[in-house]
């Protein structure tokens, strides 16, 4: 007589059993994010979101965890690897983008085109200090009139001696009022594009926080404004003469959303399941009913999906096989399906979903920005379309 073995029953957060594509140091890594991002993040976020503020005294209890620029070696840095860092961006978004992008930032927009462009005596003085929390970065490269085309950025730095003045502004600026050095991009008399380390209370260099944003409110967002900033020749970074050089860091920063969208979209639907089990209607949970079985479905298939995506994406970062066009097409798909997973898991909490007593709201807001920034959806599309059709769509 035939026998059935038995199968342990599938984890609805891992239909694809994707955790077990990952080794023991990934696993950990993740745990102690996902744990840290419970205990600190998730019992206030809330509030942060309702009061607009991102608390400056989590940034040192991030550090502590080694998370700012963890994915950079030398210079004391810890030199994980790619998908290592990808799953922190997933836990750490799973808490808040806001607290996801404060990282980000750090690491990815600041400390990267230190360490990718700047000089050994950069690297030593700011890299060790940066990662351990004690200076905050920012990253200065959109302006309001030049976002989508950096290209046209107005920002112009010109010769003045051994010194370098700077004017113009930056907009939409994460960490801006908060952090101690901005790395700001500027164009030269001879048309070169260049990195400058700005540090906070050089004469003429303001950074006003922007207010009344609907989205990302648990996150710092500013101007930066230059007026006749001097800078000294050894804070600009030698590598970078092109726009090459802060496109290379924003192709680092788009690497950390293709997988802290799903953080997002993995929140919302654990939430969204859990409701559904307990809230009772017509004699029933409404998890008995097809359309919202259908629903769950649909967002878990999305997010197992989308996971894959940022695995595959990782492994070849770490391989150093990744193109910037690979990583546009991750943050376009993963975005997309993160919003639509935030959306559906709105509609099966009902009223109770467009309050702050769950998460899944305050994802959908952040989820609007996180279309937009490091690259519009229309860009990156773009960027895919050339990658496919050899021809240049943006002139």
């Amino acid at each position: 007589m035939a026998t059935t073995t038995e199968l342990p029953g599938l984890d609805p957060l891992d239909l694809l059993a994707i955790d077990a594509l990952l080794s023991d140091e990934e696993r950990a890594i993740r745990d102690t994010v996902r744990q840290f991002v419970r205990e600190n993040v998730l019992p206030e976020v809330g509030d942060w979101f309702e009061k607009g503020i991102f608390p400056r005294e989590l940034f040192p209890e991030i550090a502590k965890l080694g998370l700012y620029g963890m994915h950079l070696d030398g210079y004391g840095l810890p030199g994980a690897s790619a998908v290592s860092y990808g799953l922190t961006c997933m836990e750490l978004e799973a808490g808040d983008a806001g607290v996801r992008s404060a990282v980000s930032v750090q690491g990815s927009l600041a400390m990267f085109p230190i360490w990718r462009w700047g000089s050994e005596e950069q690297k030593e003085r700011w890299l060790p200090p940066m990662h351990a929390g004690e200076v905050i970065g920012c990253f200065g490269l959109t302006e309001p009139d030049a976002g989508s085309d950096p290209g046209s950025m107005r920002t112009h730095a010109r010769r003045d001696g051994s010194d370098w003045i700077l004017n113009g502004a930056k907009m939409w600026i994460t960490n801006g009022t908060i952090a101690d050095i901005a790395i700001v991009w500027a164009r030269t008399d001879d048309d070169a594009i260049r990195g400058f380390i700005v540090e906070k209370g050089m004469p003429g260099f303001s950074a006003p926080e922007i207010h009344k944003k609907l989205s990302l409110r648990a996150s710092v967002t500013s101007e930066l404004v230059l007026q006749d900033v001097r800078v000294p020749d050894e804070n600009l970074l030698p590598g970078a003469t092109t726009l090459r050089g802060p496109l290379s860091c924003l192709s680092e920063a788009r690497f950390g959303i293709v997988w802290g969208a799903v953080g997002s979209g993995r929140a919302c639907f654990e939430c969204a399941l859990d409701y559904a089990k307990e809230r009772i209607v017509f004699g029933k949970p409404i998890a008995a009913y097809q359309l919202t079985q259908q629903k769950l479905a649909e967002m878990a298939l999305e997010l197992n999906r989308g996971t894959l995506v940022a695995l595959h994406l990782g492994r070849m970062k770490d391989a150093g096989t990744l193109r910037p066009e690979q990583v546009s097409l991750g943050k376009m798909g993963n975005v997309r399906g993160a919003i639509e997973v935030a959306r559906s898991a709105r509609t099966i909490l009902g009223a109770n979903g467009v309050t702050l007593e769950y998460p899944v709201i305050r994802h959908v807001n952040n989820l609007e920005s996180v279309l937009t920034y490091e690259g519009t959806h229309e860009v990156h599309t773009l960027v895919v379309g050339q990658a496919l059709t050899g021809e240049n769509a943006f002139r």
